[in-house]
C-alpha cells in the first residue's frame, strides 16, 4: 500500500487529504482526513488527478522505421516527466492501424510505455470501422504521413460508414491547402480559412452522421466561434487546444526559430492566441492536448511540421495559472477530468478523479518552483523542445502512476 498526503484538487474543491493506493491493483482505496503520517507528506504542492493527453504521436509502429525519434517507451518517459499519466496515440504512421489486425498489432507495442496508451484507428480512403469500439482520427487534408483525403466528397463517402463512432478531425481543407502550396511561408501555405472551412464541414458531418466529434488543435478565433455555436445547437462536439497555440503567436516567429515552431495548423495572430486562452478558461474549449510530434532537429531544419511537448505539459499549465488566472480547479477540468471522461470510454480503468475506485495516478505541481526548460531536462527521444530557454513559474515535482511514484 502506498500513501501520500497533501492538497488534493478536484474540479469543485481543493483540500488537504490523505490518499491510499493499492499498488497491486493501481487503484485508490481510500481518501481520508490528513494524519501527518504517509509514505510522502507534501507541504504546499498541489495533487491533481493525473493529467491525460488526448493527442500524442509516439511515432512507433510495426515497421519501426521511425523509432529513431520516439517509441512508446520514450514517449511514456516524456509523459511522466510532464505529469501525464495516460495518453491517446495518433495513427498517421508509415504502417497505420486501420483495421482489426493492424490495430491489434500496434496495440502490442504500447506495453513498453509506463503509462497507459489508447490508440486511435485511422480513417483513410478505403477504410471501414473496426469490430471493437475504438476512437478514430481523420486527416481532412495532407499533414504528416499518407493517411489523408484529397477531397471532402471522398471523405464523406467513407465517413458515412462510421455512423455513431467517436471521430477526431484534423481540420484543414485540402482544396485550400492545394491552392496555397506555393506560398512563401508555412503560415501562408496553411491559412486560417483552411481550418475554418474544414471545421464547418466537420461539424456538418458530426451532425449528419451522429458522430461523437472532436476537433483537434483548433488555432483560430473564428473556428472556435463556429464550434461554440454548434455546441449551443447541441451538436455532439468537443475541442482541443495545443500549448503551442496558447503560448506562441505568428508575431513571435523569427528567422532562427520559424522552422522549429512549425506545426499543422501553424501559429496564428496574437488576437487568435488571446481568444483561445479565454475560450479555454470559459469552458468553450474542453481540453489541453499537446499534439506531441517528436521529429529530430535535422528534420525540423528540412521543414517537417510538429513539436515535442509531453515533457513540458505540467510546467506549461503552471504558466496558465500564474499568468492567466486559471485556478487549480480550472486546470483539473481541462487537464484531468474532461480528457479522462473521453479516455475512459476506451479503457477498463477510470481516470479523472481522486476518489475511491479511480486509478491511483496523480500529478503533483509545485507552483513555487520555477523551471527553465533545457535539453537535459527532457526525456523525449528527439531531445529538443519548442520551449527551450523558457522559464515556467512552476514545475512537476512528482508523477504517480498506479501507485508508483516517479520524482523529478
Amino acid at each position: 500500500m502506498f500513501s501520500i498526503e497533501g492538497i488534493i484538487v478536484n474540479t469543485k474543491e481543493q483540500k488537504r487529504s490523505r490518499i491510499e493506493i493499492d499498488q497491486k491493483t493501481g487503484l485508490i482505496v481510500k481518501v481520508t482526513k490528513p494524519s501527518g503520517v504517509a509514505n510522502i507528506v507534501l507541504n504546499d504542492e498541489l495533487i491533481f488527478p493525473g493529467f491525460v493527453d488526448l493527442h500524442v504521436h509516439a511515432r512507433e509502429c510495426v515497421d519501426h522505421s521511425q523509432d529513431y525519434k520516439e517509441n512508446f517507451k520514450t514517449a511514456g518517459q516524456a509523459a511522466i516527466n510532464g505529469g501525464v499519466v495516460a495518453f491517446m496515440e495518433m495513427p498517421n504512421n508509415p504502417t497505420p492501424p486501420i483495421d482489426d489486425k493492424s490495430y491489434a498489432d500496434k496495440k502490442k507495442l504500447t506495453i513498453k510505455s509506463e503509462v497507459e496508451v489508447v490508440l486511435y484507428a485511422g480513417i483513410g480512403e478505403n477504410t471501414k470501422p473496426l469490430q471493437k469500439f475504438v476512437p478514430y482520427k481523420i486527416f481532412m487534408g495532407p499533414s504528416i504521413g499518407d493517411l489523408f483525403f484529397h477531397s471532402l466528397l471522398d471523405l464523406e463517402k467513407v465517413l458515412a460508414q462510421y455512423h455513431g463512432r467517436p471521430v477526431s478531425f484534423h481540420c484543414e481543407d485540402p482544396k485550400i491547402l492545394e491552392e496555397n502550396k506555393e506560398q512563401i511561408t508555412h503560415e501562408k501555405r496553411r491559412p486560417p480559412e483552411a481550418e475554418v472551412k474544414a471545421i464547418d464541414f466537420a461539424l456538418q458531418m458530426i451532425e449528419k452522421y451522429d458522430l461523437q466529434g472532436k476537433i483537434c488543435h483548433c488555432s483560430t478565433k473564428e473556428g472556435i466561434e463556429k464550434i461554440k455555436n454548434a455546441k449551443i445547437r447541441k451538436v455532439n462536439v468537443v475541442v482541443e487546444v495545443s500549448p503551442h497555440h496558447l503560448y506562441y503567436d505568428s508575431e513571435m516567429l523569427t528567422e532562427n526559430n520559424a522552422k522549429f515552431m512549425q506545426m499543422n495548423p501553424p501559429l496564428r495572430t496574437i488576437n487568435d492566441k488571446i481568444y483561445l486562452i479565454k475560450a479555454l478558461l470559459d469552458k468553450t474549449i474542453d481540453f489541453i492536448a499537446t499534439d506531441h510530434a517528436p521529429h529530430t532537429e535535422e528534420e525540423k531544419l528540412k521543414g517537417i511540421s510538429g513539436t515535442p511537448q509531453l515533457d513540458t505539459y505540467g510546467s506549461f499549465v503552471s504558466w496558465l495559472m500564474k499568468e492567466h488566472n486559471f485556478t487549480p480547479q480550472d486546470i483539473a477540468r481541462v487537464c484531468s477530468v474532461n480528457p479522462a471522461n473521453f479516455l475512459n470510454q476506451f479503457t477498463a480503468n477510470k481516470y479523472g478523479k481522486i476518489e475511491e475506485g479511480y486509478v491511483g495516478s496523480l500529478t503533483i505541481l509545485d507552483l513555487n518552483k520555477p523551471i527553465i526548460i533545457t535539453k537535459d531536462k527532457l526525456k523525449t527521444k528527439c531531445g529538443w523542445s519548442p520551449f527551450e530557454g523558457v522559464t515556467f513559474p512552476g514545475s512537476v515535482t512528482m508523477t504517480i502512476v498506479k501507485g508508483i511514484p516517479y520524482d523529478e
